[in-house]
């Protein structure tokens, strides 16, 4: 597949915001368990969500840029019956709206508990919209991984592996992101954000190898022969009819050699696992308040080199018979 930028720019700004929404309600949850020591957090989970709220609105700003009438973009919602984009399309400015309402509740000091749970946990506005946020979340990671794991006739993403890794690499991106702003907020979280990216970083390497190695050994129920339905042994594409290029052979093949393919994949492993698993360790290590920062950096910029490899490593039924031109 040909991969394009508005949509991976879209897929990794959405996960991180997902992400970064999740670790600040995760800390705020541990916080009122008494499972971390007592935050003074209110403004700290209110500017955290706003930049969340900023990852989002970018990653939808990035989608306007994928569709040929942009005026028409409102449609995508009229089909939520029977398909998941149509049904991101409708969740998205949803959890933005609850990430809104999320952070102006702590803005505005709307903490005061209403009721206390086994004299332990108390229960506010900001717990329960932060719920409600979160249920969303994970939705939309499984609403935007399906619309890619639901493709049969794409062997590659028809897999639960598509949405283990669209789910861990946006929580992995995110949490580290929650790190790297708990230290430029002063916020005492920083190692345990650091801690939690690092675990998902780890389980989210686990899944993208094993879709890797996956990919690498599927056997293509289509070929060159069940497309054209001659049962010889050798059949081989010596031209398509047409000497120019098309829609089929722009859209749905990279046009990149495999060494290309095979540089990207090396340096979306690095840049999104090896490197800044380095840099958390040595964050930790050093109590450095700038390498989260640089962590979240590299991070996503792997991400970004990750998903391009995704679509890329895509294999379209159609360049069984567009592969010659393309």
């Amino acid at each position: 597949m040909h991969p394009a930028f508005s949509v991976i720019f879209l897929t990794t700004l959405i996960g991180a915001g997902q992400g970064l929404f999740l670790a600040l309600y995760t800390g705020q949850v541990y916080s009122l368990a008494n499972l971390l020591p007592p935050q003074d957090g209110t403004a700290f989970f209110a500017s955290g969500s706003l930049v969340a709220v900023l990852l989002l609105a970018l990653g939808l700003v990035a989608s306007f840029f994928h569709l040929g009438h942009p005026e028409r973009g409102w449609r995508a919602a009229s089909q939520w019956r029977t398909s998941w984009l149509s049904r991101e399309v409708i969740l998205l400015p949803a959890f933005m709206g609850l990430v809104l309402l999320y952070a102006a509740v702590h803005h505005l000091g709307w903490t005061t508990p209403w009721l206390v749970i086994k004299d332990r946990i108390p229960v506010d506005a900001s717990l329960l919209i932060g719920l409600a946020a979160g249920i969303a979340a994970f939705l939309l990671y499984f609403f935007t991984a399906m619309i890619y794991a639901s493709l049969r006739f794409i062997e590659e993403w028809h897999h639960w592996l598509t949405v283990a890794n669209y789910t861990l690499l946006g929580l992995a991106s995110g949490f580290t992101l929650a790190a790297a702003f708990s230290a430029l907020q002063g916020i005492d979280l920083v190692g345990f954000y650091g801690t939690w990216g690092v675990i998902f970083t780890l389980t989210g390497a686990a899944t993208r190898l094993g879709s890797l190695y996956r990919n690498g050994r599927i056997v293509h129920r289509s070929s060159a022969r069940t497309a054209i339905g001659i049962r010889h042994t050798e059949v081989r594409q010596r031209a398509q009819g047409f000497m120019g290029g098309s829609f089929n052979t722009r859209e749905f093949f990279h046009g990149r050699s495999p060494s290309i393919l095979a540089a990207v994949r090396l340096a979306f492993l690095i840049l999104t696992f090896v490197a800044p698993l380095a840099l958390l360790g040595a964050a930790y290590l050093l109590a450095s308040p700038y390498l989260p920062m640089a962590a979240f950096g590299v991070q996503y910029a792997g991400l970004l080199a990750e998903r391009w490899y995704f679509f890329a490593e895509a294999r379209h039924p159609q360049n069984l018979y567009y592969q010659s031109m393309a």
